[in-house]
């Protein structure tokens, strides 16, 4: 009785359990292999002790019924180690690798801050995946993470055909053989019930089911089952993970798949953590602790991707090649933002124009030699339906009024919007100033070293007709305490933080916007004076590189010094994601990616630019793919103008150029791959799926929403409905819908 009964590892090896696989013998993927589901039990099943009495084991034998073993026997000796059970292909005993049992049931499908977790757990502070499990992640000397926006779960269970079809039927039976194919590995990973399930449901497949909690499984990759130019894929990793992209299902929107993975959570300190453990409730402020960082406003910005977001034309200094710029200037044309229906940019011709040099920049500046300017606009409705000028209002830092105009409208007014705007027709009669003497006046006032603020700046630049790419937006900067996409009125944002009440007319005799314009300066003097994390919830977090940097690297040689980190991509990558990475790489093909990976991960034998041995964490994107596919990773950007249509649907490219430019991608996969040392975390993810079919119902809301505040219903160009309301939930939820890849090399 006093004896300890618990059962050893041996016991399991010898009760029939060595055929498991040996990578998964460790940490919580060990725990789960052990464990049988009781539904999984057969009366022929192995005993699950070491012994057991001849009665039992002649009962069992003859009538197939339960019986009762007895479990005091001998134990067993400890099992020399041979080569059979050492976990994987290792050269050491410690020697990084992952597992994944597959009696794991996961709840959901992976996200892409769990690869970035991932990421950080191997690198860095960050705490252990609960998804896979981790051997000796402190071996693991470097990560890779590509980015290949295309890669789509259809191309492998068969929905998607990667050939062209032929007389005798081969594209097609490719398409059903894969799909049997994706059914028998879907029986070796999550066994005979699921199995059974999907036999009794032959319209679906394991991979594209949407009802089953499977769903989230990853599927095995073998390359007798996979397309020819996918199979190089079964030879770098064992699974093909449900990677499900950042976004929001109650306004179907989908978020940016770079910002989830380069953006990390800024890790709270152990007295923090105590804290929010004891506290519950909402937290009180703590203002008394608060310690201001003084911040240039220049730290404030706007990025690109965040301009994108919340719905602002690009300047064309954005974009840089050939094709960017034809792309933009497509999408203006359709959109009716052109030189000929009034619109004009600020004389702006290089990015680089706004930067100040250092000696010219005051020490403790926080205008960082730059020149501030607040603006607020009121509108009015006008004929055709849409929003015209009628006053805008500027201010400098100083809080110096520098322009206060009413404007006349061109087109004759409907409404002057007079309990929002205070705009009257006793006040707009006399005037004669129009909106190409205001375009004129501003294009001499803001130069390339100028930074517009302002709340909800697109409104006001949608009235002014009028682009620039330096701006700061309250909105932005002071986020909303339930997240994106909802935003903070201007009037609770000074309530709050300035203690000031403004719009005290609302709703009557309207707002002024000095008044408004004033109020925008003031928060963001306070940023400035706080620092980044002032107003911004806890959810906020800063650079993946920032993170990393941190983290002192365990090289000889290296002490006192941070972990490095490199971002490869297309275009200008030094500009937001890029800002904070010690290593830049522009790329104008995915050729030259795999080359720039190739030199961050080894370094320059001069080290120029990178150090010798290389960085530790390299992101890179791969963007051939979905060119080819003719959709974007960010469905707002003007490289499928088509889709955004809301009466034309999007077409796809035909099997053999898609195959032709999966076998190249793959390629490049295959190359990375191969030259990446030893200890390597190897991430390939799609950030997205689909997004065209997402853009086109989007902007088909988008175009309703305008009308139907101004036009009756049988006037309307699109009507929106209960099926399009479902047709956009079921399109949100395929552009979620991506894939990943990970392996140790």
């Amino acid at each position: 009785m006093g004896k300890n009964k618990k059962r050893k590892h041996t016991q399991y090896v010898q009760d029939g359990n060595s055929d498991r696989d040996p990578s998964h013998a460790f940490a919580l993927a060990s725990t789960l292999v052990h464990i049988q589901p009781p539904s999984l039990l057969t009366p022929n099943s192995a005993s699950t002790t070491t012994t057991a009495s001849p009665t039992s084991q002649a009962a069992d034998s003859d009538g197939g019924e339960w019986q009762t073993v007895d479990g005091r026997g001998k134990r067993a000796k400890k099992q020399k180690r041979t080569k059979q059970n050492v976990v994987g292909k290792r050269r050491k005993d410690n020697y990084p690798a992952l597992a994944y049992s597959e009696l794991h049931r996961l709840k959901s499908s992976i996200k892409i801050f769990e690869l970035q977790s991932l990421v950080l757990y191997c690198l860095a502070d960050g705490t252990s995946p609960q998804w896979l499990s981790v051997k000796h992640h402190t071996q693991v000397k470097k990560a890779v993470v590509l980015l290949i926006p295309g890669l789509d779960k259809g191309m492998f269970d068969g929905s998607i055909v990667l050939q062209e079809s032929t007389p005798n039927g081969d594209a097609q039976n490719t398409s059903s053989e894969a799909c049997d194919e994706v059914e028998a590995s879907t029986k070796d990973v999550i066994g005979s019930r699921v199995a059974s399930n999907i036999a009794s449901h032959p319209e679906t497949t394991y991979i594209s089911s949407t009802t089953s909690p499977d769903e989230y499984m990853p599927t095995l990759l073998s390359a007798e089952k996979l397309p020819p130019p996918l199979k190089p894929l079964a030879d770098m990793f064992a699974h093909l993970w449900p990677v499900r992209a950042p976004g929001d299902d109650k306004y179907y929107k989908v978020h940016s798949p770079l910002h989830a993975m380069l953006t990390a959570p800024i890790p709270k300190s152990k007295e923090e953590r105590r804290e929010d453990q004891q506290t519950k409730g909402p937290k009180p402020k703590k203002d008394g602790q608060w310690e201001n960082k003084r911040t240039p406003v220049t730290a404030f910005l706007t990025s690109a991707e965040d301009l994108r977001e919340n719905e602002y034309t690009l300047h064309p200094v954005y974009f840089i090649s050939p094709e960017e710029k034809d792309q933009e200037a497509q999408r203006r044309q359709k959109s009716g933002e052109t030189a000929e229906t009034g619109w004009t940019d600020t004389l702006v011709d290089n990015f680089d124009d706004g930067i100040v040099p250092d000696q010219d920049i005051q020490k403790g500046s926080m205008t960082a030699g730059r020149s501030i300017v607040a603006m607020d606009c009121e509108m009015c409705m006008v004929e055709g339906n849409e929003m015209a000028l009628t006053r805008i209002s500027l201010v400098d830092w100083t809080g110096t009024v520098i322009m206060d105009e009413l404007v006349k409208p061109e087109k004759p007014i409907l409404d002057y919007l007079t309990p929002y705007s205070g705009i009257t027709s006793a006040k707009l009669g006399p005037i004669t100033t129009t909106l190409s003497e205001i375009q004129t006046r501003l294009l001499t006032l803001i130069t390339p070293r100028t930074i517009l603020i302002g709340h909800s700046l697109n409104s006001d630049l949608n009235a002014l007709k009028l682009t620039h790419p330096f701006i700061i937006d309250t909105t932005i900067i002071y986020q909303h305490p339930r997240g994106p996409p909802l935003k903070s009125s201007l009037k609770w944002l000074a309530q709050k933080y300035l203690s000031r009440e403004i719009q005290k007319g609302h709703g009557a005799t309207g707002h002024d916007s000095i008044e408004d314009a004033l109020a925008c300066l003031d928060l963001v003097k306070l940023k400035c004076e706080k620092g980044p994390r002032w107003g911004t919830t806890e959810a906020s977090g800063e650079s993946i590189f920032k993170r990393l940097a941190r983290t002192i690297r365990s090289e000889s040689g290296s002490a006192g010094i941070g972990k490095i980190g490199a971002i490869i991509d297309h275009g200008s990558p030094e500009r937001n994601f890029g800002a904070m990475a010690q290593v830049c790489i522009p790329c104008t093909t995915d050729a030259e990616v795999v080359q720039g990976v190739k030199r961050a991960v080894l370094g320059d034998p001069d080290g120029i630019l990178v150090p010798g041995g290389g960085v530790d964490f390299t992101w890179a994107r791969l963007r051939e793919l979905e060119s080819a596919r003719g959709w974007s990773n960010d469905n707002r950007q003007a490289n499928s103008i088509i889709s955004f249509d809301p009466f034309t649907t999007s077409s796809n490219p035909t099997p053999a150029t898609l195959s032709a430019a999966l076998t190249q991608t793959i390629h490049h996969i295959k190359t990375i791959h191969d030259f990446l040392p030893p200890c390597t975390l190897l991430i390939v993810y799609s950030g997205t799926g689909d997004p065209r079919e997402m853009g086109r119902l989007q902007e088909m809301q988008r175009t309703f929403k305008r009308e139907y505040a101004v036009r009756k219903w049988d006037e309307l160009s699109v009507r929106w409905t209960d099926v399009e309301e479902q047709a956009l939930r079921k399109a949100c939820g395929v552009a979620r819908a991506g894939v990943g890849f990970v392996g140790i090399v």
